[in-house]
Formats: structure tokens, sequence, C-alpha cells
């Protein structure tokens, strides 16, 4: 996802994950746990492809910044949590 302000163009990678009732107490990174290093290449290469084909329309914002969203939902899909970490990476 791509979002941008007066401030910041915004790359953002969102995550989901599915909490079962026999899931590890200790995954406490919930789904960020997902985006390694691999991913947080991924996702600037993604950010450079989508500047060179200009898409930035205007005078572009002065900072880049990828942030991360992670949403946790039940096993019945009932919406657990919702997390967004500002420069995630």
């Amino acid at each position: 996802m791509v979002a941008r302000d007066e401030r910041f163009l915004v790359f953002c990678e969102v995550k989901t994950r599915i909490v079962r009732e026999t899931a590890d107490a200790g995954d406490v990174l919930g789904p960020f746990a997902s985006i390694g290093a691999r991913k947080q290449r991924q996702v600037r290469a993604m950010a450079r492809e989508w500047l060179a084909q200009g898409r930035l329309e205007g005078r572009g914002p002065a900072e880049l910044r990828f942030d991360a969203i992670g949403i946790s939902f039940d096993a019945a899909g009932r919406l657990l949590a919702l997390e967004h970490l500002e420069a995630a990476f």
C-alpha cells in the first residue's frame, strides 16, 4: 500500500495472522514476525519501481517512510488487533 501526506510518502506492508487458541504464547510479534530482511528488500524494491514509473504526481513529499500494519483475527474471523508501526524498517 502507498499513502501520502504533506510530509511523507509511505510504503506500507500489511500482514494478517489468524491467532489460534493453541498458538505459541511466545509469538509476541504476531503478524510482524513475517516482515524480515527479505520482505523489507522486496518492499524497498517495489518502492524504487513505483518511483521510477513516475507515479508521484506533483511535488513529492520530502521524506520516504516504510511502515507496517499488522492485523490479527481469531479462528472465527473476528478482529483481535490492528497495529500500525510507523518507520518499521
